[in-house]
């Protein structure tokens, strides 16, 4: 914390005599520092990282260390729990191949729809040894339905976590740099 000090005209004072290694002092009291803005700007979003904003950073870091940044930083549970469905030859998602047939959700982001951090938790019912009391055509519909509530960027991301293919859309973004990045072995489950 700063002290500023001020003259009798409300002035802010000389620093002379004062660390001055410090952040600079502010010119009025109501005005923010950089940290501060920083802080206002880091807790100003109300929702955590879109899975496909993460995907994009992934897509868009230069090198391998900058994308195992990028996962690292972002690891969640939902996030280990989508990218193992995209990536574990293990996991058989019990819907159609390609493109599904949905309205995109296109309302802005932060608004009327849902996100994949707090869908994910359902995905096991569209898995094989998931909900096995679910008709196919139940499970198609409630997939629809999970897609059209996700915004049409994370829907898209959805779909190719579910044709497992991230890495068509998502350049560099593959089950070797998520295995590493989440300390996996090759059956997708942490080392012991």
């Amino acid at each position: 914390m700063a002290i500023i000090r001020r003259n009798p005209d409300g002035t802010i004072a000389s620093q002379e005599g004062f660390n001055t290694q410090q952040e600079p002092t502010q010119s009025h009291p109501a005005l923010a520092n950089r940290r501060g803005m920083k802080a206002m700007a880091d807790a100003g979003r109300a929702i955590p990282p879109l899975m496909s904003e993460i995907a994009m950073k992934v897509n868009n870091a230069k090198d391998k260390p900058r994308k195992l940044k990028v996962l690292k930083d972002n690891d969640s549970v939902a996030l280990r729990q989508v990218l193992k469905g995209a990536f574990d030859p293990n996991i058989e998602w019990l819907l159609p191949k390609g493109d599904v047939p949905f309205t995109p959700n296109d309302a802005p982001i932060g608004t009327e729809h849902t996100i994949l951090q707090q869908e994910a938790k359902r995905l096991y019912m569209f898995t094989k040894g998931g909900e096995g009391s679910l008709t196919q055509n139940k499970r198609e519909t409630l997939f629809v339905q999970m897609l059209e509530g996700l915004s049409a960027e994370e829907a898209e991301f959805l779909v190719a976590v579910v044709n497992k293919k991230i890495n068509n859309k998502y350049k560099g973004f593959t089950g070797n740099l998520v295995k590493e990045a989440f300390g996996w072995d090759d059956n997708f489950m942490k080392k012991e």
